[in-house]
């Protein structure tokens, strides 16, 4: 269960890209900000992934995720090249397997081979027909399983691919887009898996081409024509068209913090890792991630490649969960009551952060960076002062 956004730079405030993501996962399930720096790799290698094995490439870029410490993949991250790519939890009438790659999988295998949106959302698509989607996607439930739809961004575009089982079909972003926990591509997409109109009629799902409408017909979901607010992936299209041309990572972060809808979820199932990145095009992209359960009760810690010095921990699978990581401690403690002293802090971070940017033209990289990191580690401390 997550919601996933993206702003294009026509429909931003200072005309680049904004993305962010919730991932809404089992609430006690904790979820690590790892790095992975890029590597070379020797022919014939393997990668091993939650479930399977695949052949590795030549190389693999850095990524920062945002990652359930239990599996290979990730839920949310973004790479070296300023790819951000989110999934989403979506069900079809296409049966679903016990193995494959998971849709997390699918995610970071994209970020570390894609140096665009494009390239990303093909690599996902050429590993999705060879190998396939399944698995248990919960660390002690391997019942629940589920096919996956990605938003995938770079600094200049954006694309939504939508899947059953090997099925797929995708469509290019032209301004706003948010997908929750359904299929959202209507009609026939702007591309599509070859013969996926014809598998269609032939399992009965639609009676001819004109009556294909992918998220209709793979779904059998109606589609509302008055988006309500209080429905997730409603609420948060109408969050984005409402604010077209005033958008900024500050006002993502808010979409993300939303109650009304739920999108900030609390339960069961919780918004247990968030992100925002500001992707600008010729110049540094900002990464925010929370590291931490529950926007709402979180500050949202800077990130810029380079990532070397920056908070982070290395990355999963991990076989047990450390008592030490703080996503644990945090979501013991819960700050609620400290919710405003948590939005000074994370106001004046960003605050400067923008004064980063604003300088930019006057320092070099290594001093961009080196501002950077100290703001990062900056909100790490300010957030491990908020629980004790």
């Amino acid at each position: 269960m997550c919601d996933t956004f993206v702003a294009l730079g026509n429909s931003t405030k200072d005309g680049n890209v904004a993305f962010g993501k919730n991932s809404d996962r089992p609430r006690d399930e904790v979820q690590l900000i790892t790095y992975s720096p890029r590597s070379k790799h020797s022919r014939g290698e393997e990668v091993k992934c939650t479930y399977i094995s695949i052949p590795q490439v030549s190389e693999t870029y850095a990524v920062i995720l945002s990652q359930p410490w239990w599996i290979w993949g990730a839920e949310m991250g973004t790479n070296e090249y300023g790819v951000v790519i989110g999934n989403e939890a979506v069900y079809t009438y296409d049966p679903l397997s016990s193995k494959g790659l998971l849709g997390m999988d699918l995610l970071r295998l994209g970020l570390e081979r894609g140096k665009t949106a494009k390239e990303a959302m093909e690599i996902i698509i050429d590993l999705l027909e060879k190998f396939g989607q399944g698995g248990g996607c919960a660390y002690d439930d391997p019942s629940w399983m589920y096919h996956n739809s990605f938003l995938i961004a770079d600094t200049k575009e954006a694309y939504v691919l939508e899947t059953a089982d090997k099925w797929w079909i995708g469509e290019k972003v032209k301004n706003v887009r948010s997908i929750s926990n359904g299929i959202t591509i209507r009609e026939k997409g702007d591309l599509r898996k070859k013969g996926i109109i014809q598998y269609s009629i032939e399992k009965g799902y639609c009676k001819n081409e004109n009556e294909f409408d992918f998220a209709v017909t793979f779904s059998g979901s109606p589609i509302s024509t008055i988006p309500s607010p209080y429905l997730r992936g409603e609420k948060s299209s109408l969050l984005l068209n409402e604010n077209v041309g005033k958008i900024t990572p500050k006002l993502m972060m808010e979409f993300l913090r939303e109650h009304q809808a739920g999108i900030c979820m609390h339960g069961g199932f919780e918004s247990v890792g968030s992100q925002v990145s500001h992707l600008r095009n010729g110049k540094k992209s900002i990464h925010w991630f929370t590291g931490t359960t529950l926007p709402c009760v979180s500050i949202y810690k800077p990130y810029a490649f380079p990532i070397e010095g920056q908070k982070v921990y290395d990355p999963g699978p991990y076989q047990m969960v450390d008592s030490d990581w703080f996503w644990l401690k945090h979501a013991r403690s819960k700050p609620v009551n400290r919710k405003i002293d948590l939005r000074n802090i994370e106001n004046s971070i960003i605050s400067r952060v923008d004064d980063i940017i604003n300088q930019e033209d006057t320092i070099n990289d290594e001093n961009f960076i080196e501002k950077i990191k100290m703001l990062n580690l900056e909100a790490w401390n300010k957030s491990y002062e908020m629980i004790n």
